[in-house]
């Protein structure tokens, strides 16, 4: 998405005076930890400061030994080799959907899902120059899918370009001499860049769910979700009859995506979460019959149902 030349920019309800982001830990600070501290690392998708970064924090809070690394598939290696005890993955965002690169991982990985993590997510303008003086913007390219609307109506003319995380974003933007970035108030922390401009994300319930991943299975807590990978054969009717073994049993599918089996050309695999835990008897019975129609099913891992946050 490049954009080219600039004009004022209008006031809005979302643009503000410089506004001087609070201390690291304030805004590192989780709204409800809701897991024991790991006795390893935790792995999640870095630099410091990024929104994997606070989905960890808000999971297993401040106390926990973090481990940044470069990409999702480092993650995943860090803590299939036993590098870290857990890991946090971005899978699915409320407004641009699912992170693919995340649900093609657990095709070959033998790490499981222990938990989940829903993080509200708010996007701010971060610059050191006046707004109307920003030249160029950077962010992640999911992060200007979430924002195109107010980008398009506030800043139609600055040219954004993609990086590969809003923490370098913010890194850019008080580095260099008109740069702007759509970032979190982590990154503005980390980077002591004044917000310009508030909650500029399109959605105002924006969310995006963390996958917390481990070695271990977890024990039923009564409200639980299972995550599931199967392929189908190549006939007609094959999709809906590996949903049909849900709707016998009772169980719910919340979440379906497709993606390349990338053993062939033109065949997919399918992601799937359910309700229940894998030991309960309505989903084991399914995972019997799906078996059956299925070429392959992996169970990627029970965990407990996370609440949706009010913020």
């Amino acid at each position: 998405m490049i954009r080219t030349g600039n004009r004022d920019m209008k006031k809005s309800g979302k643009l503000t005076k410089s506004s001087r982001p609070r201390s690291l830990a304030v805004a590192a600070a989780p709204a409800a930890v809701s897991a024991a501290v790991p006795a390893g690392p935790v792995a999640f998708l870095g630099p410091a400061a990024t929104f994997s970064h606070q989905a960890a924090l808000r999971h297993f809070g401040e106390t926990a030994h973090y481990l940044p690394c470069a990409s999702i598939a480092e993650v995943f290696d860090a803590v299939a080799a036993g590098k870290a005890a857990r890991g946090v993955v971005p899978v699915e965002n409320s407004t641009e959907g699912a992170v693919s690169y995340t649900l093609d991982m657990f095709a070959d990985s033998p790490v499981r899902i222990c938990a989940e993590v829903y993080l509200p997510i708010h996007h701010h303008l971060l610059c050191r120059c006046a707004a109307t003086e920003v030249r160029v913007i950077y962010s992640h390219p999911h992060v200007f899918g979430q924002c195109r609307k107010w980008l398009q109506a506030t800043l139609p003319y600055v040219p954004c370009v993609d990086v590969s995380s809003t923490t370098d974003a913010a890194r850019r933007a008080g580095a260099e001499l008109g740069a702007g970035a759509l970032a979190g108030e982590l990154a503005a922390c980390e980077y002591k860049v004044p917000i310009k401009a508030q909650n500029v994300e399109d959605s105002a319930g924006n969310l995006t769910r963390f996958f917390v991943i481990g070695s271990g299975a977890t024990r039923p807590t009564g409200d639980d979700k299972t995550s599931l990978l199967f392929g189908i054969r190549d006939r007609v009717g094959a999709l809906l009859d590996s949903l049909e073994p849900f709707r016998r049993n009772g169980v719910n599918m919340s979440f379906i995506e497709s993606r390349p089996s990338r053993k062939a050309n033109w065949q997919y695999q399918f992601y799937v979460d359910v309700s229940g835990h894998a030991e309960d008897a309505p989903v084991q019975a399914a995972l019997r019959e799906l078996e059956e129609l299925c070429q392959f099913v992996k169970c990627l891992g029970s965990y407990p149902r996370a609440a949706l946050p009010e913020e």
